[in-house]
């Protein structure tokens, strides 16, 4: 296990939470869609690390048998085009719109100094960006015009869950994150087996070199790269590592899989934060050595920043 626990590489909102969501004009009730994702058979899998190499209070242990229900889940993280659409149709206002600014990681800010607004406690690489938020990723200065297909970031839970239902969809379950993150391949340390780079390629979009002053950006990337990068796993499903962190319906516990039910489990009751699962293009063996398939982390619902993601799940009905 790793000894020293490291915060998560994720900072919580850097205000307080400015009230409830903006409500969201649906234009109407949409039926539950299954369009853009994979139909996966569900089943028994051992959840957890295997390999005793997480942080402690991260609780990523007991390995535990889990049974899941069929279910659909996207095959990718949802991109910018597929969020401005919801945008456009419904009004939404972000968390980070609401607030006035995210973090961004400070060598890819672009925002004059005025709108630096300083850095996170205890994560200086982490700068709090006045105007910051999924439109302008890096600050006022920075666009997605030519990042339509990249994972829309600085979208809180509260965001991602508006989205979803919009979208006909929800969240995924811890247990469905994982699941579906190892695609089929039973207590591996990645969604491609033990070895992080076989046969000396990357598969995933995660930092190399020396974090946090210089990425040598080996996997061609230095932030988000576009959702269909690298190899799908053996479910189809791309990218369930690095890239963006993913929003799970879940709250956190660090104990819960000491008590958790063997059957479709749901997470906590209650909680202060949400899971968050997958790692992100900020993640190394250094710090945040949250890439494996088990690693698992959380935020408060509110919170956003430049490497924050999510992707929706939908139930299945068996199969006769």
């Amino acid at each position: 296990m790793t000894t020293e626990n490291r915060p998560c590489c994720t900072p919580s909102a850097a205000t307080p939470d400015a009230g409830p969501p903006s409500p969201v004009r649906a234009p109407a009730v949409r039926c539950p869609s299954t369009k853009g994702q994979v139909r996966l058979p569900g089943g028994d899998f051992a959840m957890g690390d295997a390999f005793d190499e997480g942080y402690p209070a991260d609780g990523e242990t007991p390995v535990h048998q889990v049974r899941l229900s069929p279910l659909y889940m996207d095959e990718a993280a949802v991109t910018n085009a597929q969020f401005a659409a919801f945008v456009k149709a419904t009004g939404h206002v972000t968390d980070a719109e609401r607030h006035g600014s995210s973090a961004v990681f400070h060598l890819a800010v672009a925002a004059t100094s005025a709108d630096q607004l300083g850095s996170a406690a205890g994560t200086p690489w982490w700068i709090n960006v006045r105007g910051a938020q999924w439109r302008h990723p890096e600050g006022p200065r920075s666009t997605t015009a030519d990042r339509r297909h990249h994972p829309v970031v600085h979208v809180s839970w509260n965001d991602a869950t508006a989205y979803a239902s919009w979208a006909g969809k929800r969240l995924p379950t811890e247990a469905e994150w994982e699941y579906a993150a190892r695609g089929g391949l039973a207590s591996r340390r990645y969604a491609w087996g033990d070895e992080l780079t076989p046969d000396g390629r990357w598969r995933c979009n995660i930092w190399q070199g020396r974090f946090p002053d210089v990425n040598t950006a080996e996997d061609g990337h230095l932030t988000t790269a576009p959702v269909k990068s690298f190899r799908p796993n053996g479910f189809g499903l791309w990218n369930t590592a690095g890239n963006v962190w993913e929003w799970c319906s879940d709250w956190f516990s660090p104990t819960y899989y000491t008590e958790a039910p063997p059957e479709n489990p749901l997470g906590p009751e209650t909680g202060v934060t949400r899971v968050l699962r997958g790692g992100s293009y900020l993640c190394h063996h250094s710090y945040c050595n949250r890439y494996r398939v088990a690693a698992r982390s959380s935020n408060t619902p509110d919170s956003s920043s430049g490497n924050l993601g999510f992707r929706c799940a939908n139930d299945a009905p068996a199969q006769a």
